[in-house]
Formats: C-alpha cells, structure tokens, sequence
C-alpha cells in the first residue's frame, strides 16, 4: 500500500467523490457523520493526560485571499508532517464533522489533508451549504 492509498473511510469517500462516483451532496451527507481529525493548541502547562482548558484552539489559517480555513484531517497519523511546520499543535482531537461544522465561524473554509491525497477544501460556501445539511441544534 503506497503513501497515498485510501486508510480509513473517509479518505476511501474523498477518492469515491475526487473520482465522480458520488454526486456532492451524498458525500457532504456522508462525510457529516464521520470522525475527522482537527489539531489543536497545546496547553502551556500540561498535566499528563488532562486538558485544564474546556475550549480547543483549532488550527486556523489564512490564505492567499486573505480567507480563514479551519485545517483537519482525515486521521492523526496524516497531521505529523503538518506539526513541524505550526509547533504548538501536536495534539489534537478526533470528532464528528457535523460537530465542527456546527461550531465553526461563519464564513470560514475547511481543508481536510491540506496539500495531500486524498484531500478536499471547502471554501465559506460549500461550509455554509454543510450546516444547511444539519438537522436542528440539539441543544
């Protein structure tokens, strides 16, 4: 199995989309319901296996425009290569999608495996059209 072989099913739904064989909708339904993986900032003082914090500090970055993307991945082993280049954020958590979507800003993109295959980016839009996806907050 090379490098760039699907690992888990979200990347194996990232090819099936990145190939034509689903229509977009079906895969944003899909991928909402499946655990990506989302860096956050370590803590200054960290006590072995607790997070004193009760808010993550997500990797945000901006783009060329100027636009805010949230960076993710579709498992912790594809985001090492990426924690040499933001130190701070070797850690991080695996969660829902539909639980970032729902938190994230507004007007903010997605990258998930950003410079990798498989890997998708949603831009503010395409996030937008995610949360529309969502059933009622359940809170």
């Amino acid at each position: 199995m090379n490098n760039d072989s699907p690992r888990n099913d979200v990347e194996r739904l990232l090819v099936e989309m990145l190939q034509g064989q689903i229509d977009p909708e079906d895969f944003a339904r899909r991928l909402l319901n499946m655990q990506i993986f989302m860096p956050v900032k370590d803590e200054k003082y960290q006590i072995m296996g607790f997070q004193s914090s009760t808010k993550a500090q997500p990797l945000i970055v901006d783009d060329e425009e100027g636009n805010r993307i949230m960076v993710t991945f579709s498992a912790p082993e594809r985001a090492k290569a990426l924690a040499a280049e933001f130190p701070g954020y070797s850690g991080g958590l695996l969660a829902d999608t539909h639980w970032i979507v729902r938190r994230m800003a507004q007007g903010m993109g997605l990258t998930i495996n950003p410079g990798m295959e498989p890997g998708f980016d949603f831009d503010a839009d395409m996030v937008a059209m995610l949360v529309g996806l969502l059933p009622e907050d359940e809170s």
